[in-house]
C-alpha cells in the first residue's frame, strides 16, 4: 500500500511544479511560497479535523516536537528556494534537480539513521545523479 501512496505523491508533486510554474507567472516568490503554504497548512488541518486525530496533539513528546519543527523549517526552506528557482528557471531543469533530494536523502539516512547501504542503492543513486546532470546540461 505505501507503493500506491509514493506514487500519488510523485504525481501530485509533479502537478505542484507544472501549476507552480503556471500560477507563479508575475508573483513574488515568497508570496507564492506563502499562499501555498496556508493552502497546505489548512487542508492539513482539515484532514487532521476530518480524521478525529486531532487529540493526539497533547501525547506528542518534546523529541518529537523539536523534530518536526525542525523538519517544517527544512521545508519552508525547501518551499522557498523551489519557488525562486521556478520563478527564475525552466521547470523541466529545475525539477530534475529538486529530485537530487533522493540521492541526499539516502546519504543522509546512512550517516543519521544508519540506514544499511546496498548495492543497489548506490547503482540508483548514481544513476539519478547523472540523469538529472544530462538533463540540465
Amino acid at each position: 500500500m505505501w507503493f500506491v501512496f509514493a506514487l500519488g505523491s510523485a504525481v501530485f508533486a509533479a502537478l505542484t511544479s507544472i501549476l507552480a510554474k503556471i500560477g507563479i507567472e508575475g508573483v513574488n516568490s515568497t508570496l507564492a511560497t506563502a499562499i501555498r503554504t496556508a493552502v497546505v497548512l489548512a487542508m492539513s488541518w482539515g484532514m487532521v479535523f476530518l480524521t478525529g486525530t486531532q487529540g493526539g496533539v497533547k501525547d506528542i513528546g518534546p523529541r518529537s516536537w523539536l523534530f518536526l519543527i525542525l523538519s517544517g523549517l527544512a521545508t519552508g526552506a525547501s518551499w522557498l528556494c523551489y519557488y525562486y528557482a521556478l520563478q527564475i528557471g525552466d521547470a523541466s531543469k529545475v525539477v530534475p534537480v529538486d529530485k537530487l533530494s533522493v540521492v541526499i536523502t539516502l546519504a543522509l539516512a546512512f550517516l543519521i539513521l544508519h540506514e544499511p547501504v546496498t548495492s543497489k542503492n548506490l547503482i540508483g543513486c548514481g544513476l539519478i545523479a547523472a540523469g538529472t546532470l544530462f538533463m540540465v546540461l
